[in-house]
């Protein structure tokens, strides 16, 4: 997911005179994330621009920005400082390398729907239980353009409520430690302290022929980054038979190209799926039905009918359900554990063929 392109050409433009009316810029985020105990690897500012917030941040911290001019101005104002020139929605670094990481007012200049797979690369290359501080622009819009009013007109935003900010961060595996609305320079802000959880985020975007969706990832899955990712799980040669993945095990390459999305009812990670609650199962049948609702897959296709039943309806049987979710259809289908005796491959992949028809 790349910056909007026409917000940046504005930044490019105007770098020089955009860092010089914001000298004495507010950097009290890069304290608060301090104050969090970053883990092993280095800091990393998500959208560093020229470099307020790294200036603040320990030596070694690492500054990503697509801008150039910015990169440049960040040279002559934090001798030292380590830039990267790169996109916020596609992070050019190694899975769980970074300590902890920042992004002030960096992740608005995205549509709404390409959010969740921003947050998910945030989320892959976070170590676990790493702190961020993230902040956007509070409200109900997709990005809409500024007008002459604006000191540099013709930068695209995005604008949240707190409810679906929450929503988001949660299903991109984060642990909402603090969500505050705020006010910045007369703008409505949203202020959110999160921690990597040990899961999976939300392989999710518009245009999606099917949402796949688990009970719940394994650990196993959640540390290997890929749901169903046990070996002799059949999800993933079920996905290939059906034509939904033409990548093994691969759940970034069937969403682009495939319009296959992956998510879980309940995000928490554990060994064994007995060991959640009721209210779990509420609160993610819950935040699914919001989820479907916002981007509208063509269908949902649930894996596992025991996880249907205990979360939605204990009378149900395999195959298409009475009940929706955000108004989309919902195929349930068997297990696709190696443990499930009772369902082939062929099974299996004759029901991803039914749900995404």
């Amino acid at each position: 997911m790349s910056l909007d392109p026409t917000t940046a050409a504005v930044y490019e433009a105007n770098a020089r005179q955009w860092t010089e009316d914001r000298i004495g810029k507010d950097v009290s985020a890069a304290a608060r994330l301090m104050t969090r105990e970053p883990g092993h690897g280095p800091v990393l500012d998500v959208g560093c621009g020229p470099g307020y917030f790294l200036a603040e941040l320990p030596a070694g911290s690492v500054g990503l920005d697509p801008t150039a001019g910015f990169l440049d101005l960040l040279t002559e104002r934090v001798p030292g400082a380590l830039g990267v020139r790169g996109e916020a929605g596609a992070l050019p670094f190694r899975s769980e390398s970074i300590g902890g990481a920042l992004s002030h007012q960096v992740y608005q200049h995205l549509h709404r729907p390409d959010l969740p797979m921003a947050l998910a690369d945030l989320h892959r290359v976070l170590e676990v239980d790493a702190p961020a501080e993230l902040v956007v622009f509070g409200g109900d819009a997709d990005l809409t353009y500024s007008d002459e009013t604006d000191s540099f007109p013709g930068r695209g935003y995005s604008f949240w409520t707190a409810d679906h900010f929450r929503d988001v961060l949660t299903g991109a595996g984060f642990r909402i430690e603090r969500l505050e609305d705020r006010e910045d320079g007369g703008w409505a802000t949203l202020e959110a302290g999160i921690r990597r959880s040990r899961t999976l985020p939300d392989i999710v975007g518009p245009d999606m022929r099917l949402l796949v969706c688990g009970l719940n990832p394994s650990v196993y899955s959640a540390d290997v980054a890929v749901g169903f990712g046990r070996p002799g799980n059949r999800f993933w040669p079920a996905a290939l038979a059906a034509g939904l993945a033409t990548i093994d095990r691969d759940p970034r390459h069937a969403l682009i190209h495939h319009g296959m999305g992956m998510t879980d009812l309940v995000k928490r990670a554990t060994p064994r799926a007995d060991e959640l609650s009721r209210d779990e199962y509420a609160e993610g049948v819950a935040r699914l039905d919001r989820l479907c609702a916002w981007l509208e897959p063509d269908a949902v296709c649930m894996v596992g009918l025991a996880g249907w039943r205990a979360a939605v309806n204990r009378k149900a049987v395999a195959g298409w359900q009475d009940e929706t979710l955000g108004g989309r259809p919902v195929h349930v289908m068997p297990s696709t554990s190696g443990l499930n005796a009772h369902s082939s491959l062929d099974d299996l992949a004759d029901h991803l063929r039914e749900a995404m028809a």
